[in-house]
């Protein structure tokens, strides 16, 4: 992870992509992580496992798979392998995932634990904590984007849960606390009742007004971004209060 990436698909070394494809390496950046062919990477990962006759299995549509996006691909790829494990009822496979040394890989790994069959909210997003503190950038993000569906279908729960996570000692938990429940986002579908009524995620974004990491900082003042294109005068009156409350550096 000393490498900085190259700016541009084309600049990537020939023999970094090979390693990336193998899973051999994490992605550096944003470039490097669009330009893994997953399609190359399944392959090896399954050979690794003395699993490769079912590759094709598993990309069911593989035509259907080339026009997706990076995010939309990573899920896909996810599921076919849930289901691989499912038939052959072998969990060692996830497990052999979670800790691969391609964040693609842990990608894949986090959205079948995303989806996994919980008896309750809490405990499938207590058992995604180990991806929102990944070492690994991507996972942060994939983390949130995996689990927003279930958080956006009860927004009430979700926030009555995740405002103990607004209060972690850990960054990146407070961070997903804010991203996962923001209004619009990035990559994933709006929630609808947050762009409506904001103030009912005053619970998880009040303790985060003078955040000390800018990490988090960057991710409220995106979720005030969002809200402000619906609800403005939620906005404006959020951070006049704030403002009075905690004029700190951080708030400001």
């Amino acid at each position: 992870m000393e490498r900085k990436g190259a700016r541009k698909k084309n600049l990537i070394p020939k023999s970094i992509l090979i390693q990336l494809n193998k899973g051999e390496i994490e992605s550096a950046n944003l470039v490097e992580w669009l330009s893994v062919d997953q399609e190359i990477l399944l392959k090896n990962v399954l050979n690794e496992l003395d699993l490769e006759h079912y590759y094709l299995a598993i990309l069911q549509n593989r035509n259907y798979l080339k026009t997706q996006s990076t995010v939309k691909k990573t899920k896909l790829i996810a599921e076919g392998i849930a289901a691989l494990m499912n038939e052959i009822k072998n969990e060692d496979i996830l497990s052999y995932l979670k800790t691969h040394s391609s964040d693609t890989v842990r990608s894949w790994a986090c959205y079948i634990m995303a989806n996994k069959e919980y008896s309750n909210l809490e405990e499938r997003l207590n058992n995604i904590k180990d991806f929102a503190t990944d070492s690994h950038y991507r996972l942060k993000e994939i983390s949130w984007i995996a689990t927003r569906p279930y958080i956006a279908k009860d927004i009430v729960l979700s926030i009555k849960i995740l405002k103990n996570w607004a209060k972690s000692k850990d960054p990146n938990i407070r961070r997903f606390a804010s991203e996962s429940t923001r209004p619009r986002g990035v990559w994933c579908s709006h929630i609808t009742k947050l762009k409506e009524y904001p103030a009912i995620a005053l619970p998880i974004l009040d303790p985060l007004k003078s955040d000390p990491s800018r990490y988090v900082q960057n991710s409220v003042g995106n979720w005030l971004n969002d809200a402000s294109k619906s609800q403005e005068n939620f906005v404006i009156a959020c951070t006049n209060d704030w403002l009075e409350k905690s004029p700190s550096s951080e708030t400001l």
